[in-house]
């Protein structure tokens, strides 16, 4: 998906999926990953999520990556912080105590400027990517992060019944995606609701993938 899609979206002010408050699923299911206070998550295409905060309420480091510079801006006013600012090669890296939020392209984040962390929380970024781009996704972020543990938030229905993003991505394809390196468990799976639900119906579903 091209770049421009998403830098549109964040200035045309289309982002229904930004969510007002921490996401219910997160706050279920995230002492699945059993860590310790002070493990480093990184949460991929994070944009101004508001899961960021609780993360960090929760006692652990954030690391995030987002395109949109936009969107960036907005997570750190709203959490009423001034970040610093660096240039990191291809991008630039936004911190402030324990978040560090990088702003560009995730395929150009390597392990060296990432650094080692415990878990992944990805909310909306497979589901943000369409079929074409999945594999190359999940393969980067599988090295990127050494196979850390992940809470995959996804979503199944009949992708010919509405455009995505967010987009179908059903369990045989994250085990596709991401069997080699992991045992997939599902921990819960709901009824669609919210902007998606006027569009079609399915389920959102909640994956812990645990390195074999």
């Amino acid at each position: 998906m091209d770049p421009s899609f998403w830098h549109e979206r964040w200035t045309a002010r289309r982002i229904g999926f930004h969510e007002e408050k921490p996401n219910d699923l997160l706050m279920k299911h995230f002492a699945r990953l059993d860590l310790s206070a002070g493990s480093r998550v990184f949460v991929p295409l994070c944009g101004k999520s508001r899961d960021l905060g609780w993360l960090l309420e929760q006692g652990f480091r954030v690391v995030g990556i987002e395109l949109s510079p936009i969107a960036v801006e907005e997570l750190f006013t709203e959490l009423g912080v001034k970040p610093v600012i660096e240039e990191h090669g291809p991008l630039k890296l936004y911190s402030y105590e324990d978040l560090f939020v990088f702003v560009g392209d995730v395929f150009e984040l390597m392990m060296d400027r990432l650094g080692p962390v415990d878990a992944v929380y990805d909310r909306a970024a497979l589901v943000a990517l369409p079929e074409t781009m999945r594999k190359a996704y999940a393969a980067h972020l599988t090295r990127l992060t050494g196979a850390a543990p992940q809470l995959l938030i996804s979503f199944d229905y009949d992708q010919t019944m509405a455009d995505g993003p967010p987009f179908s991505v059903p369990r045989s394809e994250i085990g596709k995606l991401y069997g080699e390196a992991y045992e997939i468990e599902r921990l819960e799976s709901i009824a669609i609701t919210g902007n998606l639900a006027r569009r079609c119906t399915g389920s959102e579903e909640v994956w812990l993938l645990s390195r074999r």
